[in-house]
């Protein structure tokens, strides 16, 4: 199982539609989306992931457009809208996802050690961290107006490959076509 994780897309449709390249490139069979999309067409995007690609997502604090959003994942095959918050069963793996609006209840996700990865946003603060059983992933803000061009910090998504249980940050801006397991 490989998995990617984008989160915190506002309306960045340029970022958008380099990370799901990324995905594409890297051959993911899951494609996680923590929420924040702001305009729900954004999400239409995701129709150019790989048909064998299954796509989630949940709402995110800025998603105001709960009927576009719900219809927008109607349109993708083998997409699912989880709403608010979901959970898992893939690869005998527990996997939960949360926009992370809450900070107190996201913790309390990590600690109650429910699930072997746990898929947060909403903080733009990048984060791959492992908490007892439970993995956590953030993969920080995809849109890059949130980033200062004094800083070395770029977007990134996450690539978590279940085969060499790694989990890392792929800069969306690099220049490097060829990822070393993408092959």
């Amino acid at each position: 199982m490989k998995i990617g994780v984008i989160s915190d897309t506002h309306d960045d449709i340029e970022n958008t539609e380099k990370a799901i390249n990324i995905f594409n490139l890297m051959k993911v069979d899951h494609v996680f989306h923590a929420g924040d999309y702001v305009y729900p067409g954004i999400i239409s995007l995701f129709k150019k992931l790989d048909k064998e690609t299954q796509f989630y997502g949940v709402r995110g604090n800025n998603d105001g457009e709960l009927l576009g959003i719900t219809r927008q994942f109607a349109e993708i095959e083998n997409a699912l809208f989880l709403n608010e918050f979901g959970k898992l069963l893939i690869s005998s793996k527990k996997i939960g996802i949360y926009h992370g609006t809450n900070s107190e209840l996201s913790e309390s996700l990590v600690e109650s050690q429910l699930f072997d990865i746990l898929i947060l946003g909403h903080t733009h603060v990048k984060r791959i961290e492992k908490m007892g059983k439970t993995l956590v992933l953030n993969p920080g803000a995809l849109n890059r107006n949130f980033f200062s061009k004094k800083t070395a910090d770029d977007p990134c998504v996450i690539i978590y490959d279940e085969k060499r249980k790694m989990a890392e940050f792929i800069n969306i801006n690099s220049t490097n076509t060829e990822y070393d397991y993408a092959k």
